[in-house]
C-alpha cells in the first residue's frame, strides 16, 4: 500500500505544515509544476548565480554548499536571495552540520557565512543527538527557517542505515515539526511509522537520467525511480544538469529533469 503522503497533492500538503518554508515550498512546487532542486557546486560567486538565472525557471529550490566558493560574501546571498524571491524558490544551504548544540548553533547564526540569515532551509546529522535540533531551532526558528535530518545518504559504503535512520526519525517525531520538516533520503524513511499521521518532507539526492555512478562512489538513480517507485518528493540533482556545456542546454536540462520528476508525481498521484 502506498503511504498516505504519495497520495496528496503539494498543494493539499502545504496545509498539513505550520512550518513557513516547508509551507512556502510545497506552494511553489505547485505553482511551478516542479519537485526539481538543482544543487550548484561550483567554486565562484558568479558561476553560482549564473547557473542560478539559467535553472531558476524550472526548479522548486536551489541547494549550495557555501564553504567552497572562494569569494563567498554576504553580498553574494543578499543577490541570491532577490534572485529566490524574482524566480521563486527557496534556498537550501547543504551544511550537514554534526556537532554539539551551542557549536552549532554558533555555526548557524554566526562567522563568514551567517547561514540562517540567508537560507530557508539546512540539514543537520542526527550522530550528535537531539542537542543539534535543539541548538539549531533557537536560531532558526525565530527567522521561519526549516531543517532537514540527513537519514540516509546517496553514496556507495555509507553507513547512514538500519538501526541509524530509524533513530533519525525517532529524533525528528520527538522534536516535532516546529522546525524539523523532513530528511534526505533515498525512499520514505516514514514507511514505518505506526499511523503514518505526520507529513515529512523526503528529499532525495543522487538523481540522474544518463550516469549510474561517478568515480568517488556516488550512485544515481532517475527521478521516476526517486520519485514514483521509492515515493520521494524533491529529486536533487547536480553536474548532471549544470555540468553541460552551453547556456541554452543548461536550461533545456533543467527543464528536461522538471518535466520527468513532474511526471512521475502526476502519475504517482494516479495510485490506489
Amino acid at each position: 500500500m502506498p503511504h498516505p503522503a504519495t497520495l496528496k497533492t503539494y498543494s493539499s500538503r502545504a496545509e498539513l505544515h505550520s512550518n513557513p518554508t516547508a509551507k512556502r515550498l510545497l506552494e511553489i512546487m505547485q505553482r511551478k509544476k516542479s519537485n526539481l532542486c538543482v544543487s550548484v557546486d561550483v567554486t565562484t560567486t558568479a558561476e553560482v548565480l549564473e547557473i542560478v538565472r539559467r535553472v531558476g525557471p524550472s526548479v522548486c529550490m536551489v541547494k549550495t554548499h557555501c564553504d567552497v566558493i572562494d569569494d563567498f560574501s554576504l553580498a553574494f546571498a543578499d543577490e541570491l536571495v532577490r534572485l529566490s524571491k524574482e524566480l521563486d524558490f527557496v534556498i537550501f544551504e547543504d551544511r550537514k552540520f554534526a556537532d554539539i548544540g551551542n557549536t552549532v548553533s554558533l555555526q548557524y547564526s554566526s562567522g563568514t557565512h551567517r547561514i540562517a540569515s540567508w537560507s530557508d532551509l539546512t540539514n543537520a546529522h542526527p550522530l550528535p543527538g537531539p542537542g543539534i535540533i535543539s541548538g539549531l531551532s533557537s536560531v532558526g526558528v525565530p527567522l521561519g527557517r526549516a531543517l532537514l535530518l540527513l537519514a540516509e545518504m546517496s553514496s556507495k559504503g555509507n553507513l547512514a542505515t538500519g538501526q541509524y535512520t530509524r533513530d533519525a526519525m525517532r529524533m525528528a517525531r520527538e522534536a516535532g515539526r516546529e522546525f524539523v520538516v523532513g530528511f534526505i533520503a533515498m525512499r520514505r524513511v516514514d514507511e514505518d511509522d505506526a499511523d503514518k499521521k505526520d507529513d515529512w518532507l523526503i528529499m532525495t539526492p543522487g538523481v540522474g537520467l544518463v550516469a549510474k555512478g561517478d568515480q568517488l562512489g556516488q550512485q544515481y538513480r532517475t527521478p521516476r525511480e526517486v520519485v514514483l517507485e521509492s515515493g520521494c518528493d524533491v529529486i536533487i540533482v547536480g553536474r548532471g544538469i549544470y555540468g553541460i556545456q552551453g547556456e541554452e542546454a543548461v536550461r533545456a536540462e533543467a527543464e528536461r529533469y522538471r518535466v520527468e520528476g513532474w511526471n512521475a508525481y502526476e502519475e504517482r498521484l494516479k495510485r490506489t
